[in-house]
């Protein structure tokens, strides 16, 4: 494929050159070789044996979950936060008071997913320019942020990326009368039924939205779950279980150096690398549910051999840890409204038959306790 030039840096009258994106998609489209061709029918291949495998599952609803946060650390520790999505499980039910606070990030990010998810299913809301403010409102509103982010609303302002000013920036995104021109491009693509095919279409709708930059901060957040949230859309998927983050996580560099290419008009290498994540993820995915569902036996065989009454209260238990991995002994209270001493005795129970760990073996009060062969499963090609 010839680069498609997707646009140009055009001086402004304050002095500064700015990209001003060409009208989108190109009059002569993409026409996309046949290795590209072959890679995307991998992807699609992959992601369609992802969605039937995930149906599967019993509890598709916590895998949905653990994916959701594993997305949302490694999108937000692209853009610098150190928390971790193990930070996120313990902050979402207070149970550590030492969090770090930027975990604040990756926890509007899951509610901004959420957000999102209840707009498609419950008010089957398009994917238009006003669901985007929606998401990035989520994302930003009363978030930890380092300078004013205007949530939910497109600059009025000039941005740039790296650098201290436009003048010397890595990339100065569309002056904010280009900025308005190129998102109704981009929405109206979003809505074309053309040939261009679905998952190399989310690779362009993402990198086109990271070229026009329209949001003071979170630009790379909320570009990342459109990918999501288009190929839920298009029904490429049942539940929105492919979150490319951590792809781009474990790839940082050479993700930003595919995407300023993208500018460049080098959309091939761009969609060539966004394809490789697609193959790579659904992989992982449909590998980590294999897992799950041997996990799910082996611990069922244990309970199974408990006594009536523990093994009752242990099958009451099991299921819920899917969703919650991290607990502690209110945890278990809530779940089985046994007393303190019933609900650590189940703990200990789950201890001894090499469930749960503890998750500090030198805390002495205030113990919580990790299922961290099912944790692992998600963390460990984080």
């Amino acid at each position: 494929m010839q680069n498609v030039k997707i646009g140009q840096n055009i001086e402004q009258k304050e002095g500064v050159k700015a990209f001003t994106p060409n009208p989108f998609p190109p009059k002569e489209g993409f026409l996309f070789e046949p290795k590209i061709l072959k890679k995307n029918n991998e992807a699609t291949r992959l992601l369609g044996k992802l969605d039937g495998i995930t149906k599967l599952l019993p509890d598709s609803d916590f895998f949905l979950l653990m994916y959701l946060r594993k997305d949302a650390a490694s999108s937000s520790q692209i853009e610098g936060t150190m928390a971790t999505m193990i930070d996120a499980i313990e902050a979402e039910v207070k149970i550590n008071t030492n969090i770090p606070e930027d975990v604040d990030d990756i926890l509007h990010y899951i509610k901004a997913l959420n957000y999102g998810m209840r707009r498609v299913t419950t008010d089957n809301f398009p994917m238009a320019l006003r669901f985007v403010c929606e998401l990035h409102k989520q994302l930003m509103h009363k978030a930890r942020a380092t300078h004013f982010s205007d949530p939910g609303e497109f600059r009025k302002s000039q941005n740039w990326i790296g650098g201290t000013r436009p003048e010397n920036a890595r990339f100065v995104p569309p002056a904010v009368h280009d900025m308005h021109n190129a998102l109704s491009d981009l929405e109206k693509f979003i809505h074309t039924d053309d040939a261009v095919p679905t998952i190399i279409k989310a690779g362009l709708i993402h990198a086109q939205f990271e070229t026009i930059h329209p949001f003071l901060d979170g630009n790379g957040r909320t570009g990342r779950m459109l990918i999501t949230f288009y190929l839920w859309k298009e029904d490429y998927l049942e539940k929105p279980v492919l979150f490319l983050s951590s792809f781009f996580k474990k790839h940082q560099k050479l993700y930003y150096e595919k995407l300023f290419g993208y500018h460049n008009g080098d959309v091939h290498d761009w969609i060539d690398f966004f394809l490789d994540g697609v193959i790579e993820i659904a992989n992982e995915a449909i590998d980590i549910v294999g897992k799950i569902t041997v996990l799910k036996q082996r611990d069922m065989i244990k309970i199974q051999k408990l006594g009536k009454r523990a093994s009752e209260s242990a099958t009451i238990i099991l299921p819920k840890l899917y969703g919650q991995p991290i607990v502690n002994v209110n945890i278990i209270q809530n779940w089985t409204g046994f007393t303190r001493a019933g609900a650590q005795t189940v703990i200990d129970r789950f201890i001894e038959m090499e469930i749960l760990s503890p998750k500090d073996k030198d805390k002495k009060y205030g113990q919580s306790y990790i299922y961290k062969d099912y944790v692992e499963l998600f963390n460990s090609k984080s």
